[in-house]
């Protein structure tokens, strides 16, 4: 099970790359395609009963979760409030904590461009440049900026202005052998938050992956994905 970060659903080259040998769930966050969806989740505990009931309308049990950003919070959050559900748990560039001396960065609040310098170290980088790019039509640049627009008010109800719920205290719940990974450059949710995670989660491992920011599975896609590969497997 694949949670997606702040920008919306996805699936990209990383996940394709772990659908070779694996059956992979993408699914939308509650509210980012209709916000009508918010109008019955008023807290973080009904967005964890709403996932529940999804997995469990999976006929998922017991399952490996894999979440970036926004979605990394959120498993990280399952695997506490379920320590028996998840297998094996990956947390790419989660957000969920907050520390005065290192603070996330306003995303919501920030023009397009900066929030792209959050997300991404190099936008030069191919495919950097296929995420960012503008659609040419304007039927399909503006069902983008729709998109954009629900899945960023769909995560704020619940992490604006500060992504912090009590996470910490709950991590030591947290069973499931832990990989976390972290853009050593990331400027929206700093490389401490790698180590704050780490030491929340007993026996967890920290993988920092160099020229990456918020986004290492899509600035070094191979890398991660033989490092999230390996530690499945």
């Amino acid at each position: 099970m694949f949670l997606h970060g702040l920008f919306g659903q996805e699936w990209n080259g990383f996940l394709d790359d772990l659908a070779d040998t694996r059956k992979v769930y993408a699914p939308a966050h509650a509210g980012s395609v209709d916000l009508a969806d918010l109008e019955t989740l008023d807290s973080l505990w009904d967005l964890l009963i709403y996932y529940d009931d999804l997995f469990a309308s999976l006929g998922l049990d017991r399952f490996d979760l894999v979440g970036h950003s926004f979605g990394g919070m959120m498993a990280a959050e399952f695997a506490a409030m379920y320590p028996d559900r998840i297998g094996k748990l990956v947390l790419i560039d989660a957000l969920g904590l907050w520390n005065d001396d290192h603070p996330v960065a306003d995303h919501l609040l920030s023009t397009p461009p900066v929030q792209t310098a959050m997300r991404f170290h190099d936008l030069d980088n191919a495919a950097v440049a296929e995420q960012i790019k503008v659609p040419t039509k304007p039927s399909e640049a503006q069902a983008a900026l729709v998109k954009r627009f629900l899945a960023l008010s769909s995560t704020s109800q619940f992490i604006h202005p500060i992504p912090d719920r009590g996470l910490r205290r709950r991590l030591r719940r947290i069973k499931a052998e832990t990989l976390i990974i972290w853009g050593a450059e990331d400027r929206l949710t700093p490389t401490p938050y790698a180590g704050e995670f780490a030491n929340g989660i007993k026996g967890s491992r920290t993988e920092i992956i160099a020229n990456a920011g918020h986004t290492p599975h899509v600035e070094q896609r191979a890398l991660v994905t033989d490092r999230v590969r390996a530690f499945l497997a």
